[in-house]
């Protein structure tokens, strides 16, 4: 059923009577008071230490914000760049002054929004405009890998121009890298060491999920006189869930695409002083063709050989791969001989070569050999446990999985 505006009027009317609780409330029609009164210019109520006109603020030096009118007080001061990034601050309690607590970006352009009040009560607003002194030292940011299609194992990089070592400076790095995955995936990032660190999700990433990397660091202090820049955004797309599972004991290889095994391959690894190493590894890249000599990675003496190698699949930077060994098929699903590569026959080395690639997963288990490294040797990180990759995050570390610790508040009221 509808009502005529009247009714709809004396409807609004008696709705007000409730809310106030007490007292006559006037409604009327749109020519009447408004409830609220605009909010009128502050630019007299309030000093501003920005630059003068035609200059920059200083880097170095806090943003502050003081009241000057008779009975006057802020209310509320927000600071943003270009960038959306928002300068953190102190109120006092009695409103007489805000003042920022967090470095400046460099470069930037803020607008600060400030609301007042007055004795009466009535709310004031002032809008104000600065740009800030440029850098003197710049932080940059190589994203990887190249852009293109992935296995599901495949880590993202971020390699620094300047080591960064204190906590604050990393945390202000990792939360200007932004990780958006399409479908979404719980992540971190693990500084590596003062230079590099890597972003993987709790599990593999989804098959098929696009991914994207970029920053907004630019202009952000991370440190003394030290400034992020600009950084072009990366894209990869992810391809479906291969895993090559690798069983030493068993002298077999289970391949696996989305769960499924479409392939037992018999092979020969590492044998007793060459063991092939333990753990999860990520492929890094696919050479048809390596020459592969013996000294180029310290083995000599008896043990020596060089030999043209095909259908080489590479998973760690010292050496180690999955390739065709015809030297040794006698021995593929019966033992042990190599000096640690994964070896099969040619034929199924070419069918591994087209159906594997970069970022997929190559996993050996069983083996007598040491464990693969996290960090140093190709892409280790999935090795570490879920808790201590998230130990190695400045914004995670010593917070609870689930909760993401907040961001310093824009207001804090101090006592006077």
């Amino acid at each position: 059923m509808s009502h005529t505006p009247s009714v709809r009027t004396a409807l609004s009317c008696a709705l007000l009577v409730v809310v106030a609780g007490a007292g006559t409330v006037s409604c009327g029609g749109p020519d009447e008071h408004p409830l609220a009164a605009r909010p009128y210019d502050a630019a007299q109520q309030i000093a501003f230490n920005g630059p003068g006109k035609n200059r920059k603020a200083a880097l170095d030096r806090p943003l502050e914000v003081t009241a000057t009118g008779q009975d006057s007080r802020i209310t509320d001061v927000t600071a943003v760049d270009e960038g959306g990034h928002y300068l953190a601050g102190e109120l006092s309690a009695d409103g007489s002054r805000w003042r920022s607590t967090a470095p400046l970006a460099a470069g930037a352009r803020y607008t600060v929004s400030v609301a007042t009040e007055n004795g009466d009560g009535a709310p004031g607003a002032r809008t104000l405009t600065f740009e800030t002194a440029p850098a003197k030292k710049r932080l940059k940011v190589e994203f990887g890998p190249e852009a293109g299609e992935y296995g599901v194992g495949q880590p993202l990089t971020a390699k620094l121009s300047a080591p960064v070592t204190t906590t604050a400076g990393r945390a202000a790095v990792e939360r200007s890298l932004k990780v958006r995955s399409t479908p979404v995936v719980t992540g971190a990032w693990h500084w590596v060491d003062d230079k590099e660190l890597h972003y993987r999700p709790k599990e593999y990433w989804p098959a098929g999920a696009t991914v994207t990397l970029s920053s907004n660091l630019s202009g952000v202090s991370v440190g003394g006189d030290l400034y992020g820049t600009h950084t072009d955004p990366l894209t990869l797309t992810i391809g479906d869930r291969v895993e090559a599972i690798t069983n030493a004991a068993g002298h077999y290889m289970t391949f696996k695409r989305n769960g499924e095994v479409i392939n037992t391959i018999p092979v020969t690894t590492g044998k007793p002083g060459f063991s092939t190493r333990n753990g999860t590894k990520v492929v890094l890249e696919k050479q048809y063709f390596v020459r592969m000599r013996s000294a180029t990675v310290g083995i000599g003496g008896s043990e020596s050989y060089d030999l043209p190698v095909y259908y080489n699949t590479r998973v760690t930077w010292s050496g180690e791969y999955v390739h065709a060994a015809p030297w040794s098929v006698g021995s593929h699903g019966y033992a042990n001989v190599s000096h640690g590569c994964v070896g099969m026959s040619t034929g199924n080395a070419a069918w591994f070569y087209e159906n594997i690639q970069r970022g997929d997963i190559v996993k050996v288990v069983n083996s007598i050999g040491e464990d693969m490294a996290p960090f140093g040797n190709g892409y280790g990180d999935w090795n570490l446990p879920w808790d201590k990759w998230r130990g190695g995050s400045a914004v995670l570390a010593g917070t609870r999985e689930g909760t993401t610790p907040a961001d310093p508040a824009r207001l804090r009221p101090r006592a006077l």
